[in-house]
């Protein structure tokens, strides 16, 4: 496809349909509803449905690619702190967990279609190649103590694609955040050189959006913590006398019954 502008749009499109509709039920239809084109003219650019989410991940991954050139010169420990929120959590998007959950079943296919293994083998091969240079970059700054960087960056990216499974069929927020935190304290402390902290907050861009929306998944993971400390507490932003008002509520409401 040589219009980018045509192809940004699919993209987009394709992204907003996979988290409507799921992988197994995406028609060439829900993404051409979703612009100005027509069925036809999408099978114009692409042969199948197949052809089109193969571009799709390719997609994603020159987005990664211009994420990881964007923030090249933070220092080390900014990028890794990027890395993990962005794998884990993703921007603060009501979206995001339906995209993924979409792209778990998609990655369900990878045994019986050799174009899904081979793009989804690529994308964890780039996972695991921008954790390593990043390890390595702060190493040679001496922002992270000498280290075996391929073992470290393949058990972290294992571990965290295992809690993200985990998250989407499962458990939820709160398990991230537990996994998060056990390999912060268990892994990555172990790897920060003395006085190095692993900063609690960073800056995420939408995978689809970069230049409209800058976002951080402060709020999704501060909720989540709140949830593993209590899971009934389900809106952390609540203020005390707001809880109070509703406690006075409750009490009201019982008397009356």
């Amino acid at each position: 496809m040589t219009d980018p502008d045509v192809r940004d749009a699919i993209m987009a499109a394709t992204y907003d349909a996979l988290c409507t509709h799921g992988y197994t039920d995406l028609t060439a239809q829900d993404i051409a509803d979703r612009t100005d084109k027509s069925k036809s003219l999408l099978f114009y650019h692409y042969d199948s449905k197949e052809d089109l989410v193969a571009d799709f991940i390719d997609y994603l991954l020159e987005r990664h690619d211009e994420r990881v050139e964007a923030t090249s010169g933070n220092p080390p420990v900014e990028r890794l702190a990027t890395f993990l929120e962005f794998f884990l959590y993703g921007p603060d998007d009501d979206d995001w967990t339906s995209f993924h959950t979409a792209m778990l079943e998609l990655r369900a296919q990878a045994p019986y279609n050799d174009t899904y293994r081979e793009q989804f083998q690529k994308s964890d091969e780039r996972l695991q190649t921008t954790l390593e240079n990043i390890l390595i970059d702060g190493i040679e700054s001496g922002a992270f103590v000498e280290h075996d960087v391929e073992a470290v960056a393949t058990l972290l990216v294992t571990i965290f694609n295992g809690a993200r499974i985990r998250e989407i069929t499962l458990e939820g927020d709160s398990y991230l955040e537990m996994v998060r935190t056990a390999a912060v304290e268990k892994i990555i402390d172990d790897v920060l050189a003395d006085g190095v902290e692993l900063p609690t907050t960073v800056d995420i861009d939408d995978p689809l959006e970069p230049d409209e929306r800058l976002e951080t998944s402060t709020d999704r993971r501060t909720e989540a913590t709140n949830g593993l400390a209590d899971e009934h507490d389900t809106d952390p932003r609540d203020s005390e006398s707001t809880r109070s008002a509703n406690a006075t509520d409750d009490e009201n409401d019982e008397h009356s019954q």
